[in-house]
């Protein structure tokens, strides 16, 4: 095995940078391990919170917290970790896995070499607003929102759009 990661940081069409693959990585490979540092949950939640305001005034994504377990998190913001640097699709060719405490980067089909590597952030729809997707898949709903909320969402967006349109034509 090859000691040449199998991703470097690079330009994207997504969100200014990604991670994009150096090599053909078959499905079902470890292509990078995220790391950080590893925090509890109160220090997560206000990191998170304090983040998620900086984000609403920048408009960056800030919030590069993983769920370890119950009781800890790995923030992966600082330091040498360019996992962070994945973008979010709603059809990803990657997937976060926790495996033993550690989060690592797996293939979830064949990928070539120059393609950039997504994964689907798993967003819970509670504020869907805040996070509005740029990924360009085919099934992409305009939020960052986990695939089994997607419907619900579509949903309440069709109806904040005819209460828009019924409110501009009483005008």
């Amino acid at each position: 095995m090859s000691d040449q990661p199998l991703c470097q940081v690079d330009q994207s069409s997504i969100h200014q940078r990604g991670l994009f693959a150096t090599c053909d990585i078959k499905a079902g490979a470890d292509i990078i391990q995220y790391v950080g540092e590893k925090i509890c949950k109160a220090e997560s939640n206000r990191r998170a919170l304090e983040w998620e305001e900086q984000a609403r005034t920048s408009g960056e994504g800030l919030v590069y917290i993983f769920e370890l377990d119950d009781d800890w998190d790995l923030d992966g913001r600082l330091g040498e970790n360019p996992a962070r640097y994945m973008n979010h699709s709603c059809d990803g060719n990657c997937e976060a896995l926790n495996c033993e405490g550690e989060i690592w980067v797996v293939a979830r089909k064949d990928i070539k070499q120059g393609e950039e590597l997504v994964y689907d952030y798993g967003y819970d729809m509670e504020h869907f607003l805040d996070h509005p997707c740029g990924c360009g898949a085919d099934k992409c709903i305009g939020y960052i929102v986990r695939e089994d909320q997607r419907k619900k969402v579509k949903k309440l967006i069709k109806g904040l759009k005819t209460k828009s349109k019924r409110l501009s034509n009483q005008g």
